[in-house]
């Protein structure tokens, strides 16, 4: 059933639904809550501590005097007193929105409930709904989901339409699992996960909702991966890339070189291309330890024996990127080698030209994004094909771009630049072997780091002008690219024009972020990496694989809202070049455990070692902190922080594959059509 056939929902709010990726009542259900809150009895003042700050709290008061109201740089406060029944009293605040002041009267009670934030010694509760006390009592001890939301549409909307979703669909024949599996595994029916999800009675049925959602992300890509590994066990091709002299001629002439792990990645590839049997290896490295010229080395060696190559790029602005420094080293060294950028966002009439030198073969290295396999034709002889980045990509989509070479299996090379815990890598790239490159080229400076609260922002200004006076390049990131209602942050839109009031009208502002279309985005970056941009505002839009070496200063606004992962991916965007460059990440929350974590980023720039620590100080994870999009291609499940879960899943998966191979039991019958889907990658998540 389509979200428009739901009561209430017309065209306009349709749009909104889509924007999140909803089109009908399946995708509702699969739309799992973010968090949930969880409205505690309201605390008494003199309860509320400093370690609190950072949290959700509720305190029942009355209005003590008249409100004030007053501006902070583009921002209006409203700030009022309020008293609890001992007579204890604490500051409530909003912003940007005056009309709370004409409402609040001396006397009013509510429950004020709200963010508790301590800055400059002072407690205060920021942005708090006010809600009658008999309403309090009502939602009491209850748990309300709380979705990702879009500007122009509300919780109430997500959750009314999740409950419509439930009446259409008829989730008891969801189920793909064997009854004895469910039995023996302790977890919840999948009908049954689906309802605690969205509709908890106690944070338990949170836990073993998820807990079954989790184990279904795990165990199918457990099955695919296993099937995927015995499948390439006895396969033969007749891409066979023997290592070209030319290679070495290549390698003496970069103006740098090589590292001893890049030496060692390298010869490690060059090895499996030499054989008969297709390479499928993984080549993982850090920000910045150079993948890029490793992958380079194997498209021109397999274009020197007579074979065509593919490079997929997740997104427009990295496969732009990547082709340049292709075709910068195809002409460096007048290599006789047609290189190709095919992107979704080209004319027709463009790809067709680019589709003909595939079909003849006269087009030997061919770059581009998804655009590589989606309505492409064959290629004439693809004998390898580098995915980089390849946890933004599903199994799905990387078999259907090795299904475009012509009559034979290519070799697979796929880059990663997140750092996964070693012991990790082996179990999610079970079906690949693993090469690693740790380090930095030579000529790299370690990136300068610093953790610094918001009152830190005006010598954070002063020395941004100060690098761009000097001809550097800035980026500023943050989490949200417009105000959304129930989630404080800082946001693209508002904080570029707070820069240009801040930095001056002669500095060059550019904002980016993921709703902007892919030519719009591909424009800001070429005018920021052309040094016609002096500051980029963006969201985590850029957070892989773009190069510009002149940005030397990232400042990360809400650093807390970030895992630690992905912290690291965003610095990685400088420390690029050969000058000194800075990472100051912005965060004004008190919690011991958030300052622990950014302690670590500004203790260390080895992600190996992040991603270690990751682990120790997530844990099991936290069951009220849902994701929507996970690090490695999973919705719902982290494979560091659930490790056991998915190591559980790797075990079960193997042994039902031990008993019954082909899953050709009838009590299997679900779980193949189920594997099915999923390696067909219908949006690369469990179908309902």
């Amino acid at each position: 059933m389509l979200v428009t056939d739901i009561k209430g929902i017309g065209q306009k709010k349709n749009k909104l639904f889509n924007r999140l990726g909803i089109y009908d009542t399946g995708d509702l259900l699969r739309y799992y809550p973010r968090t949930y809150e969880v409205y505690e009895k309201p605390l008494f003042i003199a309860q509320i501590e400093t370690s609190l700050a950072g949290s959700i709290i509720s305190v029942e008061a009355v209005v003590s005097g008249k409100p004030g109201i007053y501006r902070a740089g583009s921002f209006s406060v409203v700030t009022v007193i309020v008293r609890d029944a001992k007579g204890q009293g604490i500051k409530c605040k909003w912003y940007n929105s005056p009309y709370i002041g004409t409402k609040l009267k001396k006397g009013m009670r509510f429950v004020f409930r709200g963010m508790l934030s301590f800055k400059k010694n002072e407690l205060a509760i920021e942005q708090p709904k006010m809600i009658s006390p008999g309403e309090y009592d009502e939602l009491e001890r209850k748990l309300l989901p709380v979705y990702s939301l879009t500007k122009g549409l509300s919780q109430n909307a997500v959750r009314a339409a999740v409950d419509a979703a439930f009446e259409a669909e008829d989730i008891s024949d969801t189920e793909y699992l064997p009854e004895k599996l469910i039995k023996s595994s302790g977890i919840l029916k999948r009908s049954e996960a689906l309802i605690k999800i969205h509709r908890p009675e106690a944070k338990e049925d949170v836990r073993a909702a998820i807990e079954r959602l989790k184990f279904d992300e795990f165990f199918l890509f457990s099955l695919s991966v296993i099937t995927r590994k015995k499948q390439n066990e006895d396969v033969k091709t007749k891409y066979v890339i023997k290592k070209s002299p030319f290679i070495e001629k290549i390698i003496s002439g970069l103006p740098y070189d090589l590292t001893n792990a890049q030496t060692r990645a390298w010869e490690q590839i060059s090895a499996d291309m030499e054989s008969d049997a297709p390479m499928s290896r993984l080549l993982q490295g850090d920000v910045g330890s150079g993948k890029t010229i490793v992958a380079a080395l194997a498209l021109f060696n397999a274009c020197f024996s007579g074979y065509q190559a593919a490079l997929m790029a997740p997104t427009e602005v990295l496969a732009a990127q990547e082709y340049k420094e292709i075709t910068s080293l195809i002409e460096r060294f007048g290599l006789d080698i047609r290189a190709e950028l095919l992107m979704g966002s080209l004319k027709q009439s463009e790809k067709n030209k680019i589709y003909a030198g595939m079909i003849s073969g006269e087009a030997s290295v061919i770059v581009g994004t998804h655009a590589l396999f989606q309505a492409a034709p064959k290629y004439k002889s693809l004998g390898l094909v580098i995915i980089d980045e390849q946890h933004r990509f599903g199994v799905g989509q990387r078999r259907a771009l090795e299904d475009k070479s012509e009559d034979d299996v290519p070799n697979v090379l796929v880059m990663s630049a997140t750092p996964i815990p070693r012991t990790l890598a082996w179990i999610l790239y079970g079906d690949l072997d693993i090469s690693v490159i740790d380090g930095l080229p030579a000529g790299r400076k370690p990136i300068k780091n610093a953790v610094v609260d918001t009152g830190y922002r005006p010598k954070a200004y002063s020395f941004i002008k100060k690098k761009i006076s000097e001809g550097r390049q800035i980026y500023v990131i943050c989490p949200m690219i417009e105000q959304s209602e129930g989630y404080n942050g800082e946001n693209v839109t508002d904080y570029a024009k707070i820069l240009k009031g801040e930095l001056g009208s002669n500095v060059r502002i550019g904002v980016m972020h993921g709703q902007l279309p892919p030519e719009e985005k591909q424009e800001i970056m070429r005018l920021f990496a052309g040094g016609e941009l002096d500051v980029l505002v963006s969201t985590t839009v850029i957070e892989v694989g773009v190069n510009v070496p002149n940005a030397t200063v990232m400042m990360i606004e809400n650093a807390e809202r970030f895992g630690l992962s992905q912290l690291h991916q965003l610095r990685g965007r400088v420390g690029r070049g050969s000058e000194e460059s800075y990472c100051i990440f912005v965060s004004d929350n008190e919690r011991g455990d958030t300052k622990e974590r950014l302690e670590i980023m500004a203790g260390t720039n080895d992600g190996f070692v992040i991603a270690e620590k990751d682990l120790e100080l997530r844990g099991p994870g936290d069951f009220f902190g849902l994701r929507q999009s996970g690090d490695i291609g999973f919705t719902i499940g982290d494979p560091a922080a659930d490790r056991a879960l998915l190591e559980e899943a790797v075990r079960i998966a193997g042994e039902l594959l031990d008993e019954d191979p082909e899953l050709e039991s009838e009590e299997n019958a679900g779980v193949r059509e189920e594997m099915v889907r999923y390696r067909d990658g219908i949006n690369d998540r469990v179908s309902l």
